[in-house]
C-alpha cells in the first residue's frame, strides 16, 4: 500500500524543517511529502525547495495565498493532489517517530479513521530544539514531555487498541491521523466553511461516523512530539454551530470541500 504523507504549515519555517527531517528518516518511506501551507511567506517555499533537493522522497509544496484562517482549505488542495491511495496528516509542528508511517499503515483499513495521540514537549525543551535544530527525544524519565503516556511505542498493546472499532468523538486531533483517499471524498473532504480554528477536525469525523467509517485508535505507535506554542481558545459560536449542525442533522457532505479541487 502505498502512501501520502500531508504536513500542514503557516508561517513557522523553524519548526517545518525539523518535521521534515524526522519525516524523510522513517524505517518505512511515504511515497510522497505534500505540504498543505496555509499562505506562508517566502522562507517556507526556500525551505521546502533546498529540501527537496537532499532526499529522494518527493516533496510537493502546495501553497495557497494568505486570506486568513483557511485549514480546511489548504488540507482538501494538498488532499486532492495526493498521488498515492492512503493519506496521512500530521501539522508542521511535530517530530515523528522513526516507525511513525510504518505503524499507521500497519492499522490501515478501508472504511476506518486512525486517530493518532501527541506528546507535548515542554517549553524549554522546544525551545532548545528548534535553537540547535538538533532532533532530541526525550526520557520518559525526564520533565521534558508533559504526557508521558504518549511517549511510550508498546507495539503488543498497540496492537490490542488497533483491533477496536469505535465512533468516540473525543479527542479529535487532526495533528496525527490516517485513512484512505477515497474515504475522504466520500464525504467532500474537510468544511471549508470554517475560517476561524477549532472544531473543523471533529466536525470532519462526525460526517465520517455519519457516513458508515468507524475509527480506531493508535495508542503506544506512530508516536509524535508536539513542540511548544500557545494555543488559542476552540470555543467559536459559529464553528459550534456548523458542528451542532452536522450532527443533528446527521450530514455527511459539506457544501465546500474537496471536489472543487479533483480532476474530473
Amino acid at each position: 500500500m502505498n502512501c501520502s504523507l500531508i504536513i500542514t504549515t503557516y508561517n513557522w519555517p523553524e519548526a517545518l524543517e525539523l518535521t521534515l527531517k524526522t519525516a524523510v528518516k522513517q524505517s518505512v518511506q511515504p511515497n510522497e511529502i505534500i505540504i498543505a501551507d496555509d499562505g506562508s511567506a517566502k522562507d517556507t517555499k526556500l525551505l521546502v525547495n533546498a529540501f527537496s533537493k537532499k532526499t529522494s522522497v518527493p516533496i510537493v509544496h502546495s501553497w495557497q495565498e494568505d486570506d486568513g484562517f483557511r485549514l480546511s482549505k489548504s488540507r482538501n488542495f494538498a488532499i486532492a493532489k495526493a498521488k498515492y491511495e492512503y493519506v496521512i496528516v500530521v501539522d508542521g509542528d511535530m517530530l515523528l517517530h522513526r516507525d511513525f508511517i510504518k505503524d499507521h499503515k500497519k492499522c490501515a483499513k478501508i472504511s476506518v479513521y486512525i486517530q493518532g495521540s501527541r506528546a507535548l514537549l515542554q517549553p524549554e525543551f522546544s525551545k532548545n530544539i528548534l535553537r540547535t535544530k538538533e532532533i532530541k527525544w526525550p526520557s520518559i524519565f525526564s520533565n521534558n514531555v508533559k504526557n508521558k503516556l504518549n511517549s511510550l511505542r508498546i507495539p503488543f498493546l498497540s496492537a490490542i487498541f488497533c483491533k477496536k472499532y469505535n465512533k468516540n468523538m473525543r479527542r479529535i486531533r487532526g495533528c496525527n491521523f490516517s485513512l484512505f483517499k477515497e474515504d475522504i471524498i466520500k464525504i467532500n473532504g474537510f468544511n471549508e466553511e470554517f475560517t476561524t480554528w477549532g472544531k473543523e477536525d471533529s466536525e470532519f469525523v462526525q460526517r465520517l461516523f455519519n457516513a458508515g467509517i468507524y475509527r480506531r485508535n493508535l495508542k503506544f505507535s506512530a508516536l509524535q512530539y508536539h513542540l511548544y506554542h500557545k494555543e488559542g481558545s476552540n470555543n467559536n459560536n459559529n464553528n459550534i454551530s456548523i458542528l451542532n449542525n452536522t450532527i443533528d442533522n446527521s450530514l455527511t457532505w459539506c457544501k465546500y470541500g474537496i471536489n472543487q479541487y479533483l480532476e474530473n
